[in-house]
């Protein structure tokens, strides 16, 4: 069984569904370590609800975020972390930590990268970034984090269609559905 940190900046749906795949059997792993970027975020009631604990490292409670990720790297060797596992984590990752976890971080990002991938696009703006292109497919893709900017080796991905009526919460409803899915498929083939 690995064991593995899973690192949060939201609502933590992406966590709730690691929680739920490892409760069900379906995921060979255990989640040792939340680490959530600031505090306040629904995450965390996930987390404790499913008594794992929580680590809150805020960028802005260091001077520098190698610094704030040396301190993390001690926790996560503590605890004997495996892998990260990246669930919608905003703080972007010093090479520090990329290097001492290389090929042992995973992303999901919602788009066919290399599309819309990179600094800036996240969140909505990626669905947005999407319709404007006028793309006809968009998606998902999970992948292991380098030290650029969702540039990694790919694991996997999925295709969700856009519709012409899609705005960039519609088209992120429907991305999400599939995230979950595709998050856990690629998780159970690099856990194994």
């Amino acid at each position: 069984m690995k064991k593995i940190a899973v690192f949060v900046s939201g609502g933590g749906t992406n966590l709730q569904n690691i929680i739920d795949s490892i409760e069900r059997k379906e995921l060979n792993a255990q989640i040792v370590l939340v680490v959530a970027s600031k505090h306040g975020i629904f995450a965390i009631e996930r987390a404790k609800n499913a008594n794992i604990p929580v680590s809150i490292y805020e960028k802005g409670e260091y001077e520098n975020l190698e610094l704030m990720y040396a301190d993390l790297i001690d926790e996560l060797k503590e605890k004997e972390v495996e892998y990260i596992i990246l669930a919608g984590y905003l703080t972007i990752l010093t090479p520090n930590i990329i290097r001492e976890y290389k090929q042992k971080i995973i992303n999901i990002h919602p788009s066919l990268l290399p599309k819309f991938g990179g600094k800036g696009y996240y969140g909505l703006k990626v669905h947005q970034a999407v319709i404007d292109a006028k793309e006809k497919v968009s998606g998902a893709t999970v992948h292991f984090v380098d030290e650029q900017i969702d540039t990694g080796d790919i694991i996997d991905q999925v295709e969700v269609p856009v519709y012409e009526y899609d705005t960039p919460e519609t088209l992120q409803a429907r991305v999400l559905q599939e995230e979950h899915k595709l998050y856990l498929k690629a998780l159970k083939k690099v856990l194994k």
